[in-house]
């Protein structure tokens, strides 16, 4: 009897509790997630890197055997150098040195990914005023982004996603829930084709050094907007019509981000996902819930009879004296 008693109040707990319980599991899955990518990093890379740190170590050594008239410091401090400029966009090789970063195209391309906070690090400003531009810049320019790319999402959901679901539901009789999932996939496999695999196929054309895991690699992290800055295409040497690539390659992030932002609105709006993700949401108590609504109401009720009231009052007093009906029977009778 105590232990269904115990057990009966232990389950009446977790469910009083169900959403902070699944709130905690949520926290404890993403660190784990975390730790997860961590360890499948570390071991997958860490071995490159040690070849990689070796390989320089070796070089090193012999390009200083070769020539003992330069010292080691010497040598240190030229390639310090190097890679400043380098992580500044400038390279000191013959078959980079043509390309400027800071040309119409090139400004153009890095104002794209700043606004979209893609950012891929290969070019940065070189002065004090530009990085203080670019911060101001990016202050307004960002929120400015997102309340462009919010309005073109929202348009184009309307027409893509939200129309055709209704169509089907109305016109066939199908249920809305399962047009909107398999509604949802083909959008899926549509832009996932046009925008990554298609591109993928370009990109690995156009760049000499760029394979097609490479190019597919350089179109999901830039649509992620995770923008790592390792590949970055249109820097090649002598690149064929390079500013016309450039801007086509600035409409082609523009308009994917739109795209993938299109299809995350239409899966979040399946009855499935918004039901999964209301399991980690805080719940409103039904009484504050009831106490909002009455006063939502008495406010709204009291807005529309205080205007009315006052409106009665001045017909009123616009309106010229007219003695009561009553008295005046009362003074008939009498008289009588």
């Amino acid at each position: 009897m105590l232990q269904s008693l115990a057990g009966s109040s232990c389950v009446r707990l977790v469910e009083r509790h169900r959403s902070a319980w699944c709130f905690g599991f949520l926290v404890l899955g993403y660190l784990l997630y975390l730790v997860f990518g961590a360890v499948v990093f570390s071991s997958v890379e860490l071995p490159y890197e040690d070849l990689l740190r070796q390989e320089l170590r070796k070089l090193k050594r012999r390009f200083l055997e070769e020539h003992e008239c330069l010292s080691e410091p010497q040598l240190e401090q030229f390639l310090g150098r190097v890679l400043a400029a380098s992580n500044y966009g400038v390279s000191v090789l013959s078959n980079a040195s043509g390309n400027w970063n800071w040309d119409f195209t090139s400004a153009l391309f890095f104002a794209s990914t700043v606004l979209s906070t893609t950012g891929y690090g290969h070019t940065v400003p070189l002065s004090d005023g530009g990085k203080a531009f670019c911060i101001i810049y990016s202050v307004i320019g960002i929120p400015f982004t997102l309340l462009f790319l919010t309005a073109v999402v929202q348009r184009v959901t309307i027409h893509v996603t939200r129309r055709p679901v209704l169509y089907f539901h109305i016109r066939w009789g199908f249920s809305k829930q399962a047009v909107a999932v398999v509604h949802a996939v083909l959008l899926g496999v549509v832009t996932v084709s046009c925008f990554f695999f298609i591109p993928a196929a370009v990109f690995s054309v156009l760049e000499d050094d760029w394979n097609f895991l490479e190019s597919f690699y350089f179109c999901f992290i830039s649509l992620s907007t995770i923008g790592l800055g390792d590949y970055v295409p249109g820097e090649g040497y002598n690149q064929k019509f390079r500013e016309l690539y450039k801007i086509g390659i600035t409409c082609y992030l523009l308009l994917g981000l739109i795209a993938m932002l299109v299809v995350l609105e239409t899966f979040c709006e399946l009855h499935e996902l918004k039901k999964f993700r209301k399991m980690f949401y805080v719940k409103k108590d039904k009484d504050e819930d009831q106490v909002h609504i009455i006063e939502h109401d008495q406010l709204s009720f009291s807005s529309i009879t205080d205007p009315a009231a006052g409106t009665k009052e001045e017909q009123k007093q616009n309106e010229p004296f007219v003695a009561p009906s009553a008295p005046a029977l009362t003074d008939g009778a009498t008289s009588q």
